[in-house]
């Protein structure tokens, strides 16, 4: 599935490529509990047609309803950006669908500018991050490149947000297990790249979408070029394809480096590459194993909604309780160290 921002960009291009009338719509304040997150943008093109998300859906239908007359009355929406707060009071919070208290704003820029969209819709396909700062009393919008990933700011002045390259996953091994995370991975936004140097995983492979490979998970790893968007992961219980991709993950940024197995092997591998790998117990800090958390999972299916699930709440900045981890829970519980992870 492709990146929500680039495709609601994408969109927002080719209507007015096409010589249509839109408007961006970009959260830029939150209090209480919101349904989309600071910085979440959607489009709406002057028949109506919306793409992106600012809610879950209510908010939606009232900026269709409302700009959509306009247009239609040939009262086309102009001028510098305009702010639009949605949930100050309670019966409001009900009727947009907030939570209790919740309450959001929004910045929407009328008929953004071909050309600055096109920049960034090119630079983002080529898998650089882009500030883009929007002044608000013209409308102005200038693009930055940088090196890191920022959440949204705003002050009196301008809105700068920072969109990105596509979060990537970098799965080791083709197994069963690989097809759901996959899966689940891709319909979560993620690009995947699957490799497996093994014929007998490699060739079997049949989820549309992922790029395959069948070179040296190491060799792979270097390619890959992992950023603060990535995650990698080592799926195939086999030391030798394992131990040397993470050898070459824990030199990259990925926010999230994890391999399979049980605690038993997750000793093994740690102390195989403090032992014959240089690695040390601070550098292996950034490893996890036995990945994912706790949920009782056996089948392929429910460790990789375990995994997918880690890996999510890394992503998203969440500080996951010591007993979710597989590791401590188990041992908590006494769970045998023959049990699946």
């Amino acid at each position: 599935m492709e990146n929500l921002d680039l495709k609601v960009l994408r969109t927002l291009l080719q209507w007015r490529q096409a010589g249509r009338h839109a408007l961006l719509a970009t959260v830029v304040r939150t209090w209480g509990s919101s349904p989309r997150p600071i910085g979440s943008i959607m489009a709406l093109c002057d028949d109506g047609q919306v793409v992106g998300s600012v809610s879950g859906g209510c908010i939606e239908d009232d900026l269709i309803y409302r700009y959509s007359q306009l247009y239609q009355a040939g009262e086309m929406p102009q001028g510098a950006p305009e702010f639009v707060r949605y949930g100050i009071k309670a019966d409001e919070a009900h009727r947009f669908g907030l939570p209790c208290g919740g309450t959001l704003e929004l910045v929407l820029e009328f008929d953004p500018e071909v050309k600055q969209l096109a920049q960034l819709v090119t630079a983002l396909q080529g898998g650089k991050l882009i500030q883009r700062k929007l002044d608000l009393a013209s409308g102005q919008v200038d693009l930055l490149e940088t090196d890191t990933p920022s959440q949204l700011e705003i002050d009196q002045t301008q809105v700068c947000n920072t969109f990105g390259p596509e979060y990537r996953l970098l799965l080791i091994g083709a197994g069963q297990l690989a097809e759901y995370l996959a899966t689940m991975a891709l319909f979560n936004g993620f690009a995947v790249t699957v490799c497996d140097p093994r014929e007998e995983y490699s060739r079997g492979w049949s989820v549309a979408g992922v790029s395959l490979t069948t070179d040296m998970p190491d060799d792979v790893v270097r390619q890959f070029n992992a950023n603060q968007r990535s995650g990698i992961i080592t799926l195939t219980h086999d030391p030798k394809l394992d131990d040397l991709a993470l050898i070459e993950a824990l030199e990259t940024p990925a926010f999230y480096i994890g391999a399979i197995g049980s605690r038993s092997n997750n000793a093994l591998r740690r102390q195989r590459l403090i032992e014959y790998f240089d690695q040390t117990p601070q550098s292996l800090k950034r490893l996890r194993g036995p990945v994912g958390l706790f949920i009782g999972s056996k089948t392929p299916s429910e460790i990789a909604v375990s995994i997918m699930a880690e890996l999510l709440a890394v992503k998203n900045g969440v500080t996951l309780s010591p007993e979710m981890d597989v590791e401590t829970a188990k041992n908590t519980l006494g769970i045998p160290h023959a049990e699946t992870a």
